[in-house]
């Protein structure tokens, strides 16, 4: 299983507190059969230049990898939750903040009413070569028009959605449904800490190979698969050099 969505990182937004919460929360996964976490620790650019968030997450990984040395954890990947900005688009920097190895943006929309601009934007990420990822499309769902969801959906952007969706009995039905029909392409815990908003990915593949099957994860697959794909070509042609 890979967790595309999770603020692991210690101490650089309100995910992980300290290096021994991360290890906690990299316990859990492991436990649930996790063999990739996503590190996407929030970026609001109103905030923050993008430069000094890649430095602090960069420090807070490595503090991690340094406190895992000699173990067994889950393999991580750094990316990032970007809170939709005006001229996002047009960013020079925002490259930096893709997953990885890859042109995958994790895009946090915001929970009032989009405009028709902010959709002409992520469009514009999408015909630049950019693919825009929209965070937990579900905790939107209840606040926009059908109309926005359909606009937004229509530019070409990928879809993840969080454990709790499927773990909700008051949504449970929906995101089974949208898995069945293949509008979800990505799963994630969004995992903050070990309590509250803990690590919980494995209780989701439990519902969803329940009631659906083991096929019904065909699509996640695929897509996780183009992320390994592209990790394991980086790695190579670093190695080589």
């Amino acid at each position: 299983m890979l967790d595309f969505h999770s603020h692991l990182l210690p101490g650089i937004d309100d995910g992980s507190r300290n290096i021994e919460m991360s290890v906690g929360m990299l316990n859990m996964w492991k436990e649930q059969g996790v063999s990739i976490v996503c590190a996407t620790p929030h970026f609001y650019a109103d905030s923050m230049s993008p430069s000094r968030f890649l430095d602090r997450r960069e420090r807070s990984y490595f503090s991690l990898i340094e406190a895992l040395k000699n173990s067994t954890y889950p393999r991580i990947y750094k990316g990032a939750e970007v809170h939709y900005f005006r001229g996002m688009s047009s960013s020079e920097d925002i490259g930096r903040l893709c997953l990885q190895s890859t042109k995958l943006l994790l895009v946090e929309m915001p929970f009032h009413e989009w405009s028709d601009y902010m959709i002409r934007e992520i469009s514009e990420l999408r015909s630049m070569g950019f693919i825009p990822v929209a965070a937990h499309i579900e905790r939107y769902m209840s606040g926009q028009p059908g109309k926005k969801i359909d606009a937004l959906l229509d530019t070409g952007i990928m879809i993840q959605c969080n454990a709790e969706f499927f773990l909700s009995l008051r949504t449970r039905r929906k995101a089974l449904s949208m898995l069945a029909d293949r509008k979800i392409d990505f799963l994630g815990s969004d995992a903050h800490n070990l309590s509250s908003r803990m690590p919980n990915l494995g209780d989701a593949y439990k519902i969803i190979r329940k009631k659906l099957g083991d096929d019904s994860l065909l699509h996640i697959r695929k897509n996780e698969k183009m992320l390994t794909d592209a990790w394991q070509l980086t790695r190579s042609t670093e190695e080589a050099l």
